[in-house]
């Protein structure tokens, strides 16, 4: 199966949909390579971003999922880099 490395980045700018977030971040943990989180209170929001190494229907999958979130924005970028993994 191809795999690509891709960043999600997000901008949560209500806290009412961090669980609903979570919650799907969770579902697609297998395929999260890393995550950092930045508060930022000045303006109330929070920047994450996610590295996930996944077959590419899956990262479409999971961004189409959370830009579905209300007050959240996403954006994806793939790498060029693709490999094979075994299944």
């Amino acid at each position: 199966m191809e795999t690509r490395i891709a960043l999600i980045g997000i901008v949560v700018e209500n806290k009412d949909s961090v669980k609903q977030l979570n919650d799907i971040l969770h579902e697609y943990g297998e395929y999260i390579v890393g995550r950092m989180g930045i508060p930022y209170h000045k303006r109330n929001i929070s920047v994450i971003s996610i590295v996930i190494d996944a077959p590419n229907d899956t990262v479409s999958a999971l961004s189409g999922k959370l830009g579905m979130i209300p007050h959240v924005n996403i954006k994806t970028v793939y790498s060029k880099l693709s490999s094979m993994v075994d299944e």
